[in-house]
């Protein structure tokens, strides 16, 4: 095998950017063999750009087609486990899109299909690409920053408009997105935070549902993450604010660090904060601290285009994968557990989460809902990607 054959089910926003990636040819070891989609428009809009590329208006029937040794799954979220299973069923290695799923009953009984098969599975957790995240993650764990004293993103660079929210009727209610920014705009950065820091032991949150739009998902949201190790974090995120910010200050005891504008700064302390504290006399006495800009390639990485090259170089030469799928709950636990605290007023165990308890109240929310939305996307343009 010289390419690994793909085949794509979902052709809405993220299903066409991969599919012109890999017809420009931006992923050299990967071969588009077919794209399925339920919605007809799209096949047709499909079929006069790329005539050529078989289309399947069901999954089952690509999978089943023998075309694919792969499948990319970019359908709205609470579709991506049972897809992923069935594509397991049919002896296929399966990425997913984020998030993993929308509660994480469902992405345990997907983790579990993928450990049953000797098949690879992966996320598409494209910011691990990113060579300024990968070089922060390099130093955490080398133990540049000695013991992490406190961790704040604030990311809220995320700006949606109403006509964001209006433009398909499975966009922001609990029945068919299962959440808001969390599980939209946040998974990558949810993800991240585990990836670099480890995932929290407790966490409490605020948010807000419906404040800047007519939605009934969270759209403004304040949490509070706890180690046992002493370590907090806040993580700030809304996508009612224009223009926004994304940053993540890092405290540690050999200074701070932080990520913005796509750099890398380290203030960095001579001696650790901790060390100073126990030889210093003078009252008002600091370590001394110097300003290092940390050299990386701020480019942004690879992102999708790199994910998918990581996949393919793993199914045919062995390659380790840089995110595999089974980490998707990870990030889905934090959202969940920053949910399960806003909805409950409670601080919530994530070690211990209880996925029962958040798939009854999320059915609930469900159940109570009274939007009703009107279909009003049109045919996606295929001029843009993302």
């Amino acid at each position: 095998m010289n390419k690994v054959k793909i085949g794509i089910v979902g052709y809405g926003n993220m299903g066409v950017g991969h599919v012109n990636n890999l017809m420009a040819g931006k992923v050299p070891n990967m071969e588009l063999a077919a794209v399925c989609d339920i919605a007809p428009a799209r096949l047709d809009a499909l079929k006069k750009l790329y005539p050529e590329i078989p289309v399947f208006d069901n999954a089952t029937a690509m999978y089943q087609s023998g075309l694919c040794d792969m499948v990319l799954i970019a359908v709205p979220h609470y579709d991506h486990p049972s897809l992923v299973i069935e594509a397991f069923s049919y002896g296929l290695h399966v990425i997913t899109e984020k998030p993993a799923g929308v509660y994480t009953k469902q992405v345990k009984e997907m983790n579990e299909a993928a450990a049953k098969s000797d098949k690879l599975f992966g996320i598409m957790y494209n910011q691990r690409t990113n060579p300024v995240y990968q070089k922060l993650r390099e130093m955490i764990q080398r133990g540049d920053l000695g013991h992490i004293k406190r961790i704040t993103w604030i990311i809220t660079d995320w700006y949606r408009p109403q006509a964001y929210h209006d433009s398909s009727t499975w966009r922001s209610t609990w029945k068919t997105e299962g959440g808001g920014a969390l599980i939209n705009q946040n998974p990558h950065q949810l993800d991240l935070w585990q990836w670099l820091f480890g995932m929290p032991d407790r966490i409490f949150a605020k948010a807000s549902f419906g404040k800047y739009y007519d939605i009934e998902v969270e759209d403004d949201v304040m949490a509070y993450f706890e180690y046992d190790n002493g370590t907090t974090g806040e993580y700030i995120t809304s996508t009612g604010e224009a223009p926004g910010t994304n940053r993540l200050e890092i405290a540690c005891d050999m200074g701070k660090v932080v990520v913005e504008d796509n750099q890398l700064i380290f203030k960095r302390n001579v001696i650790s904060e901790r060390e100073h504290n126990k030889i210093n006399t003078e009252p008002f006495g600091r370590p001394e601290c110097w300003e290092c800009k940390i050299p990386a390639d701020f480019s942004g990485g690879e992102q999708h285009v790199g994910i998918l090259k990581n996949f393919a170089s793993a199914i045919l030469n062995g390659t380790e994968l840089l995110a595999k799928g089974e980490d998707g709950i990870l990030g889905l636990t934090i959202s969940n557990s920053i949910h399960l605290s806003a909805w409950t007023g409670e601080t919530v165990d994530v070690k211990h989460f209880p996925d029962d308890r958040f798939y009854d109240l999320l059915q609930e929310k469900i159940r109570t809902s009274t939007v009703v939305k009107k279909e009003t996307q049109k045919v996606v343009d295929n001029s843009k990607t993302y």
